[in-house]
């Protein structure tokens, strides 16, 4: 690979001729795929290689999985490269917490996160990037989290409506990349000798706002996918010396690496942080720390108090609760939902403990249920996804050559005995998405924007 000389020097400086050496080798080695298997799926796939799994996550192999495949379009497997496999990990929350994922997309972090909160609590996973948010929303979608409010807004907004709320919030933050130079040489192209400093700067402008969002004795977890001491190290002294954060232990596997107190100016003790170098360990470029907000913080307000959680938001109709209740009957059982909510004819189920988001921008606000339409309801493709097979009374148990047809939007055959109504499509195990079944055919409802052809 043809780095920047300014980048080479700045290593050989910082590590030593003889380390620098191996470092900047390992750029030229090939990258090394991940996938983590989702625990809120009933089933585990049925085809997939299990023979490596990574020994720092809990979830986590190594090995390649096709996008054109039922275990990832059912969100059975999330495709992530294994060292940023390693945030979700150290970041880790309890069932019931609160948390915020403050720079979610696409999704990694935040599905990883979703997969020890098990549904519980709640999870708001935020994006400022309306492009990246859309990503974000069907990676959600996808895994089945039922618990998440994806929303598109700046932390200034969140620290504003929501001070001293969260248990937990992790910041992957943007950052300069040189973590990803294997992943992504057009990154290469970006990089210039002023640009971790940039990055740097709006660091620090996005963790002033995350740490308002931070309950005392709260913890938060900051990593990024690049090697510059400008974005790690030096952040990390700056959190501790500005706000009193405490610098959590971090267990650290072979290959890992501490943090080193050299490349930032003070005396703080970074070693408890995380660094992850390709020429030590087998992934990409990662720097990962945990820190504890001080007991004795001085305490903020509260989150504002409204009823309800934001306007245009309301409760379902007498008329939508028995359109709704009509389906849940034929086609639910043993299904939980939380509050039960509608905006703009969409049906929700928020989990209870939603706080009032007025003049933040939601884009997927809990698990949506389904659509009403005149004079019937409509089950998303999400309700689908966040269903076992065993929550559903009509289920239809597809072959591949019919999963092929749903996910590329076409009609197919089923028994003509079948009654009229929706049915759950489960193939390979999964739920893969609803059909409607009409006189033999069912009729397909898979999304038109997600469709494909294999």
């Amino acid at each position: 690979m043809n780095l920047p000389t300014d980048f080479v020097n700045k290593y050989q400086q910082l590590m030593g001729k003889s380390e620098a050496a191996q470092f900047i080798a390992s750029f030229d080695e090939p990258t090394t795929p991940g996938f983590r298997l989702n625990p809120l799926k009933a089933s585990q796939p049925i085809d997939l290689d299990l023979s490596e799994p990574t020994e720092h996550c809990q979830f986590g192999y190594h090995g390649q999985v096709s996008g054109k495949t039922v275990d990832h379009q059912s969100g059975a497997v999330y495709s992530q490269e294994p060292s940023a496999m390693y945030v979700g990990e150290v970041a880790h929350p309890n069932l019931g917490e609160r948390v915020l994922d403050l720079c979610a997309a696409p999704g990694g972090k935040t599905t990883h996160l979703g997969s020890y909160l098990q549904n519980t609590g709640l999870l708001i996973a935020n994006e400022i990037d309306s492009k990246r948010a859309k990503a974000l929303v069907e990676n959600v979608e996808r895994f089945g989290m039922t618990n998440t409010i994806v929303t598109n807004t700046d932390p200034d907004h969140l620290a504003a409506q929501l001070p001293e709320f969260f248990d937990r919030i992790l910041v992957d933050a943007p950052c300069s990349g040189e973590g990803m130079f294997r992943k992504d040489p057009d990154a290469v192209q970006y990089w210039s000798v002023d640009y971790p400093i940039e990055c740097a700067a709006r660091q620090r402008t996005i963790l002033t706002q995350a740490v308002k969002n931070l309950k005392p004795g709260g913890e938060l977890i900051y990593s990024t996918c690049t090697f510059a001491p400008e974005e790690d190290e030096q952040i990390i002294a700056w959190l501790v010396d500005t706000y009193g954060f405490e610098i959590q232990p971090i267990k650290k596997f072979a290959g890992m690496d501490d943090g080193q107190p050299d490349w930032a100016d003070g005396d703080q003790d970074l070693t408890n942080c995380v660094r992850i170098f390709p020429h030590h360990f087998n992934g990409e470029g990662h720097f990962i720390a945990k820190l504890k907000k001080p007991a004795n913080a001085e305490n903020a307000k509260g989150p504002r108090r409204f009823r309800g959680i934001s306007r245009n938001i309301e409760m379902p109709s007498k008329d939508q609760n028995q359109l709704f209740n009509q389906f849940a009957k034929a086609t639910l059982k043993n299904v939980h939902f939380d509050k039960l909510v509608v905006f703009k004819d969409h049906l929700y189920s928020v989990p209870e403990n939603t706080p009032n988001l007025s003049g933040i921008k939601i884009v997927r606000l809990g698990l949506e249920i389904g659509t009403f339409k005149k004079n019937r309801f409509e089950p998303s493709y999400g309700l689908a996804l966040a269903l076992h097979p065993d929550q559903v009374s009509q289920k239809i148990t597809i072959d591949l050559a019919d999963w092929q047809k749903y996910v590329h939007g076409d009609t197919f055959q089923v028994s003509p005995d079948l009654k009229k109504g929706w049915y759950l499509l489960v193939c390979q195990q999964q739920p893969v998405g609803f059909a409607k079944v009409v006189n033999g055919t069912a009729k397909n409802f898979f999304p038109k924007g997600l469709r494909f052809a294999m």
